[in-house]
């Protein structure tokens, strides 16, 4: 019998549903902020959808995560009517659903007009992008989340204040807590393998009910790929155990905040051997390294919204949180928000550390990937190194990151870089997105307010 993932083909699609008499399968895909939607569809319709594509409500491209609609898209909203658009199921992302008796998920994406606005498709044009510059991308994930003793109808019902995180403490690195709980641990070891985003290290981070988790490393669509399944389906098997997990940036003011890193290389199409490294070089970094670094490090004010994507990013981004509040780079340095990591040819990379866990893994690795880019393209030259702390340390002003989630979508819809690397459709639909949700905000009251002026004001 056909293991999911050596489904490679249509054919191979239909002969393991026949294979496993299946009625039905499992279809989804992402949308702006990472949220995976989908249903199951008839074995009938999903084979047809194989060969033609199906039709997806284009809805999904222009609501934000509370289903809510903008009212300042230009791609869909109540101008359009709503139609459907274009889906096409992509044969080889064929997963097993651990708990699901056989269960078959396969990913789908955008196609025509709306794969322009695409999270998927935008990544795609990236990398046909290095491609042209005859370059292979891989890259890797990690995650940090917190995981609590909750459910979705307990945090509503306490107003989501008083949780009680799934262990109590700061014990990061904790043997004792891996161990006590090490059920969980193999479910989730076990889900990683099983669905092929496997998982390189699993510990607890500092913080109560902390998790971080680094995904191996693949080419950049099948890492994407594996880091947006990873949070779906890590926040699935918790709620089964009746428990929940949450990738917020900064979901207290007492504890640190979640990133979401980034590791990225690249190897030359013409000979396999890594483009980033070069041992006559300091810090074996290759000219190509150099202008990539530089690339990001420019870009990095500009593209900020795409990796740090909702309000509650901007919490995190803080001096003295591990959490870097300018462009800087530095050797093994984890003060800055690009960390040079010198190695082999095997391991010669860079880590994007700016990234909050909230982020659509889709889109925070086309920017970090487009930015780098774009410096070898322009032959850019980075600032000089960090050394030591970064966050004590003045940088020049260009290097500043904006400080609201309304400012940073602003800097995206005047990239000239970002539009010429991602194409404009998607930055003016992704940057009026950022600025819905920047509103969206302005609209409450929040308790804060209440505390301080009720009263005294």
């Amino acid at each position: 019998m056909m293991n999911a993932r050596e489904v490679q083909s249509i054919a191979d699609a239909k002969r393991i549903v026949e294979e496993r008499g299946l009625t039905h399968v499992k279809v989804g895909l992402f949308d702006n902020d990472g949220v995976m939607l989908g249903k199951y569809m008839s074995k009938t319709k999903f084979f047809s959808a194989l060969e033609s594509g199906f039709a997806f409500c284009d809805v999904v491209l222009g609501w934000d995560v509370k289903d809510q609609l903008y009212d300042n898209g230009k791609y869909t909203g109540w101008h359009t009517g709503y139609p459907d658009a274009p889906v096409r199921i992509i044969p080889h992302s064929c997963r097993e659903i651990p708990f699901e008796d056989g269960m078959l998920l396969f990913m789908a994406e955008f196609d025509q007009a709306a794969e322009e606005v695409c999270p998927r498709g935008t990544l795609r044009r990236v990398i046909n992008k290095a491609a042209e510059m005859g370059f292979d991308v891989y890259a890797a994930a990690e995650y940090e989340f917190f995981m609590f003793d909750e459910t979705p109808d307990s945090i509503r019902e306490k107003g989501f204040r008083n949780l009680k995180p799934f262990t109590p403490d700061w014990f990061g690195y904790s043997m004792i807590r891996n161990s006590v709980h090490s059920d969980l641990y193999h479910q989730i070891l076990q889900m990683g393998e099983q669905m092929d985003f496997p998982i390189e290290g699993l510990h607890t981070e500092t913080g109560p009910g902390v998790l971080e988790a680094a995904i191996g490393v693949d080419k950049i669509e099948a890492a994407a790929d594996k880091a947006a399944l990873f949070k779906t389906f890590m926040k699935v098997l918790a709620q089964r155990n009746n428990l929940m997990a949450t990738f917020m940036a900064k979901w207290s003011s007492k504890y640190p905040g979640q990133s979401g890193h980034i590791h990225l290389s690249l190897r030359n199409k013409s000979d396999g051997r890594s483009a980033f490294y070069d041992p006559s070089q300091e810090y074996n970094m290759s000219k190509i390294q150099r202008h990539f670094l530089a690339g990001q490090q420019r870009l990095m004010p500009e593209m900020l919204c795409m990796v740090a994507p909702t309000l509650n990013s901007y919490r995190r981004l803080i001096p003295g949180y591990w959490a870097p509040t300018h462009s800087t780079w530095g050797v093994e340095n984890r003060t800055t928000a690009l960390r040079l990591i010198p190695g082999s040819d095997k391991s010669q990379r860079l880590e994007y550390r700016l990234g909050s866990a909230d982020g659509n893994p889709y889109l925070a690795m086309a920017a970090a990937l487009a930015s780098g880019l774009y410096g070898v393209l322009n032959e850019w030259e980075p600032e000089p190194v960090v050394k030591g702390n970064g966050y004590a340390q003045e940088h020049p002003d260009y290097l500043a990151l904006p400080r609201t989630l309304w400012d940073a979508a602003q800097r995206l819809r005047g990239s000239e870089a970002a539009r010429e690397m991602l194409g404009g459709a998607f930055v003016d639909h992704f940057a009026a997105s950022r600025e819905w949700e920047e509103r969206e905000f302005r609209r409450h009251i929040s308790d804060w307010e209440l505390d301080r002026y009720f009263e005294i004001i």
